[in-house]
């Protein structure tokens, strides 16, 4: 590709062309990889902040004043959002694998089946002891498995509203079960 060339992409993507987007992407999807993955040499990190290089062009192409340099300023990003994963993600340790023989799983004991039993009648039963609204907003996210937009849509209130009823129908459940609750 020549220069003329990208630089018409760029700005045609600045303009909110999809297709110029995704030309750009396929174009320097590989040089990105290499730069990343140069740092973390981790192949499924570097996948990862890959797609974040992108998202972050996505979010901030319309910001670079001056388009001939795209090349230099998506290989920047790049080299920070790399470096940032590289500082902040945990230090690797080696175990033996004895270390690990505890969080093997045991067979299972009759008592704990019998303790998972009356664990799920004493939340049924705090959550008998819910106002309606609180216990529909718990069992809509928790058994039913419904997101907050789709609880938005349900309960007709904004999604900051339903984050809201959640914390306060959990607080009220965990006074209803009051001693349920380990120390």
């Amino acid at each position: 590709m020549t220069d003329l060339e990208l630089l018409l992409l760029v700005r045609q993507a600045q303009a909110g062309c999809p297709a110029a987007f995704n030309q750009l992407v396929q174009q320097f999807e590989g040089t990105v990889f290499a730069i990343v993955m140069r740092r973390l040499r981790n192949s499924a990190e570097a996948a990862e902040v890959t797609q974040d290089v992108f998202v972050r062009m996505l979010r901030k192409l319309d910001q670079l004043r001056e388009p001939e340099r795209f090349v230099g300023w998506l290989k920047r990003i790049a080299i920070r959002l790399s470096i940032n994963r590289a500082v902040r993600r945990p230090h690797e340790t080696t175990q033996a694998p004895e270390t690990f023989d505890a969080f093997r799983t045991r067979p299972d004991v009759p008592i704990d089946g019998l303790v998972r039993q009356e664990q799920a009648r004493e939340v049924k039963k705090g959550l008998s002891r819910l106002r309606k609204l609180d216990r529909e907003t718990l069992v809509a996210f928790y058994f039913e498995g419904q997101s907050l937009k789709e609880m938005s849509d349900r309960f007709s209130s904004p999604v900051g509203t339903i984050k809201r009823r959640l914390h306060t129908a959990r607080a009220r459940l965990k006074d209803a079960l009051g001693e349920l609750q380990p120390a």
